[in-house]
């Protein structure tokens, strides 16, 4: 910003620094991914901002440099024209303003004749003896300005928790901000005092000027906290997408800590509407968090390969970084069902044919008997019978993670994106999809196949990533 104060300067060199200093040990850990984006070093979760101005894809991200466990919040960035080849630009923004000092939360990106206005939250946490849920801390919405889509013109605050609706806690937050009809809307996830999640409906004429008009719920609580909500049309049906907290496991569903999935809506956000029943858009270990965009006439998701306060872990933390983005996938409607499936651009990683001895980071999809098995590089065992597929890993190589489970329809196909660290395996065309991280001993390869047909398995390259932060530095002085 032309008009910076002594923190953002601060900030702003200390970021490069230990990037500098510590990016070398991060760089260096063979569970480094391969085709799936990384903080350079610290911490990533939630996926910010995505959106398309003009040819650049943005993705920003919650990212803490100084600590791989976490600390305080700025916003990664990473742009690509091809969803292949990426910058890695310099923070977007930094917690620098009396509101939003102790993080610069989730939020969400609007453009308009290639301005880019990033929404988020701006998070303020008192010292003292404080519950920091009903009191103690402050979530603001803030909205900051970017005309080159690198640097930071403007950033000024719009709603304090005073602002919102009555009967809610301080968990007010992730503004998701879109145009439609001539007007602007903006979803924020919401913890009433009751301990019911929600998502508040706002208004704008203006960009700046928000007026609240609705909450969205269900009849009875489902989770105390709805966060990263995003309301969408498909195909002439609107979702609402959200990561619930506190919902309680039942049965084979809702089998992490905190869920994310999506609610189609019936009648009209702003007034009189019906959520149908909750979908789950991830039955594996780590996903978390997912937001969307257009993108050129596709609704494309990003979710974070990750889970908040869960009580298994990643050995990457010892080389000084952690966490990492999903693989980019397209939504498609099914009989009224979203369907997750990556995007072809990812088809052009393809390097060689391979056989399954051979198979370490690889893309293989195949066609189901009915029943079957495939164990990938002596850590992750898949097997499904009758509609029931499980996902298993045990010992160092879960890393604490132990068993997910997800019913369906019979098995038909099934696609596994293997990277070095990571599964997702996408089940019947992405109608469920399970993520995980996992750790196989570095030298081992190869899986084995039972109860399949039809195999295409590809070895799988790597994005190409560019780091800007000494071009954009240049260019700015």
């Amino acid at each position: 910003m032309s008009d910076t104060n002594a923190l953002y300067r601060d900030l702003e060199r200390l970021v490069p620094y230990v990037e500098r200093m510590q990016g070398s040990e991060a760089a260096a850990d063979p569970y480094r991914l391969q085709f799936h984006l990384m903080p350079p070093v610290g911490w990533m979760n939630d996926p910010n901002g995505l959106c398309r101005c003009g040819e650049w894809r943005h993705i920003f991200y919650q990212y803490s440099p100084f600590n791989a466990e976490g600390g305080v919040k700025v916003w990664g960035h990473y742009r690509s024209r091809d969803l292949l080849h990426w910058e890695k630009l310099p923070v977007m923004l930094y917690p620098d303003q009396p509101w939003d000092v102790h993080g610069a939360y989730s939020g969400s990106a609007l453009v308009e004749d290639g301005i880019l206005y990033l929404y988020y939250t701006g998070s303020v946490k008192y010292t003292g003896e404080y519950d920091y849920i009903n009191d103690g801390r402050a979530n603001n919405t803030a909205l900051a300005v970017s005309h080159d889509g690198i640097t930071v013109c403007s950033n000024e605050l719009l709603m304090e928790n005073a602002d919102y609706p009555k009967g809610l806690t301080r968990h007010v937050r992730d503004p998701k901000v879109w145009m439609q009809d001539g007007r602007y809307y903006m979803a924020l996830g919401a913890r009433t005092v009751d301990d019911q999640g929600v998502v508040l409906v706002f208004e704008s004429e203006d960009k700046n000027h928000w007026k609240y008009i609705n909450t969205i719920m269900t009849p009875e609580p489902f989770g105390y906290m709805w966060e990263c909500p995003d309301l969408f049309e498909l195909d002439g049906q609107w979702f609402l997408l959200c990561s619930p907290q506190g919902v309680g496991k039942q049965g084979n569903r809702f089998q992490n800590i905190y869920t994310s999935g999506y609610f189609p809506l019936y009648g009209d956000f702003r007034g009189c509407y019906t959520l149908g029943e909750y979908e789950e858009l991830d039955c594996g270990f780590d996903f978390y968090a997912p937001q969307t965009f257009l993108d050129e006439g596709r609704r494309l998701v990003l979710g974070w390969m990750g889970m908040p306060d869960a009580e298994y872990g990643n050995p990457t933390v010892q080389n000084g970084w952690q966490h990492c983005t999903a693989s980019l996938c397209e939504l498609k409607l099914d009989g009224g069902k979203l369907l997750r499936v990556p995007v072809p651009e990812l088809d052009a990683l393809h390097r060689r044919k391979i056989d399954p001895e051979q198979a370490k980071v690889f893309d293989l999809s195949c066609m189901s008997a009915g029943a079957g098995k495939i164990v990938i590089r002596e850590c992750a065992v898949l097997e499904w019978e009758n509609g029931k597929i499980s996902l298993s890993l045990s010992g160092n190589g879960g890393a604490g993670r132990t068993v997910r489970c997800s019913e369906t329809d019979a098995i038909k196909d099934l696609r596994i994106l293997a990277d070095t660290s990571s599964l997702e395996i996408f089940v019947n065309g992405g109608s469920r999809v399970l993520s995980t991280r996992y750790y196989p001993k570095h030298e081992t390869c190869g899986i084995t196949l039972a109860g399949i047909e039809e195999i295409s398995l590809w070895e799988m390259g790597a994005f190409e990533i560019s780091d800007m932060q000494h071009c954009c530095f240049a260019k700015k002085s």
